[in-house]
């Protein structure tokens, strides 16, 4: 069995290498299909990473709450773009009554907007950020210039504004800011402060946005009595799942619902490791669904295969009769051909592994230049799957020609022209 082996293995090889040209193409199909499958799985792992990478950025001891209950393993309603007012200014100051809720070390609460921002014939449009006093004791970051308002400021409906990196060089250029004034909408505001360039965390630009007192935000600007978030940061990741529950008791009681199983909350709390789980969950899906998109290019390129070697059996109809003639045996031709098809679709799963890595790493070279961080992830698991659909592939394909030209009549084809 072994030098049968060995013999269909020198005959299929000089078989592909008399007609390289055909055999490529005939691969083509196959090294399309792995590499697509190892590329887009390398590429969903890379994706997943920069998600994750993100939002640890931000600290998994960060807690925000959002207007909206949360559907069954899904995201709030308010995440969907869908407008929630259950969350008021009065539950930022429940959260932060360090009676009702221990273990945080600072709260903050968002109205956002977009709008422009404008200073002589300069404007520009940007993010605009109501928020409290406390905002750098959750998002951090420090001022280049300037400083921060206050609580009073922000009591007293101030009109007074920090501006981002970004919105401060488009309006200003490298003159000085502090104590000129800028307009939103009507109003005037005096900037007080000049956020320090931070770039982007957890998919947010520091630098293009504006904060200003989130009472003021809210009075002057959107004309809402709603936040869109909160955010608190907890001491201790050893506190999160403590900090969760009494956020949640306060707000229930802020909200008078009594039922304390969350089954008629109208808010959601999300911890850092919410989030990612949630997240590792929908890429993965995501990831193994194209992967298996993917891979049905694999079938189309089997099917070529199986039409190809059709092909080879009807050209080499002489050479199989001979063979029958001078005392090959049935096993030793579909040997012969299943070789030639394994052979085939193996170079072929190889050479798209070799090119699926290769687009991998460009893809993580090019996203890595760019600012973000996006790790190259080839792994076992892709490589192992693409080997061994190759082969299965021309098995699976390889048994019906194989199986004809085992079966043919010696006398006919010898007659074969």
């Amino acid at each position: 069995m072994q030098q049968v082996f060995k013999q269909s293995v020198s005959i299929a090889s000089k078989s592909l290498l008399a007609t390289k040209a055909r055999s490529f193409l005939t691969m083509l199909g196959i090294i399309i299909g792995v590499g697509a499958v190892i590329l887009i799985m390398s590429i969903g792992a890379g994706a997943q990473s920069l998600i994750l990478n993100q939002i640890e950025a931000l600290g998994t001891n960060l807690l925000v709450i959002v207007p909206g209950a949360s559907e069954e393993g899904g995201p709030p309603p308010s995440l969907m773009g869908i407008t929630i007012t259950s969350l008021t200014y009065d539950d930022y100051l429940a959260i932060d009554d360090p009676v009702k809720v221990e273990n945080v070390s600072g709260v903050v609460a968002y109205s956002q907007s977009v709008g422009t921002v404008s200073r002589k014939s300069e404007s520009y449009d940007t993010n605009i950020y109501g928020v409290n006093a406390g905002y750098r004791d959750v998002e951090g970051g420090e001022l280049a210039e300037g400083r921060f308002f206050t609580s009073s400021e922000e009591r007293n409906l101030s009109k007074v504004i920090v501006l981002g990196f970004a919105v401060k060089r488009e309006l200003f250029g490298d003159s000085n800011a502090i104590g000129e004034k800028v307009k939103i909408k009507k109003h005037i505001f005096e900037v007080i402060g000049v956020v320090e360039e931070r770039g982007t965390i957890a998919f947010q630009n520091y630098d293009d946005l504006v904060l200003i007192p989130v009472r003021t935000a809210q009075k002057l600007i959107s004309g809402t009595n709603h936040l869109g978030l909160i955010r608190v940061k907890v001491n201790h990741e050893d506190n999160v799942e403590q900090a969760i529950r009494d956020i949640e008791i306060t707000l229930r009681d802020n909200h008078n619902i009594s039922n304390q199983s969350g089954a008629e909350d109208d808010f959601s709390v999300n911890s850092g490791n919410d989030a990612m789980e949630m997240i590792t969950t929908v890429t993965d899906s995501l990831k193994y669904f194209l992967a298996m998109m993917a891979a049905l290019s694999l079938f189309v390129g089997g099917i070529g295969i199986m039409n190809i070697m059709l092909v080879n059996v009807t050209e080499r109809t002489s050479e199989i009769g001979l063979r029958k003639a001078v005392g090959a045996k049935r096993i030793d031709l579909m040997t012969q051909f299943l070789v030639e098809a394994v052979a085939v679709t193996s170079i072929g799963g190889l050479l798209g592994m070799i090119g699926g890595i290769i687009v991998s790493y460009l893809v993580s070279l090019v996203v890595n230049f760019l600012g973000y961080t996006w790790d190259f992830v080839v792994t076992l698991e892709s490589i192992g799957v693409g080997l061994f659909v190759s082969v299965a592939v021309g098995l699976f394909f390889g048994v019906y020609p194989a199986n004809k030209a085992s079966k043919l009549d010696p006398i006919e084809a010898l007659r074969h022209e």
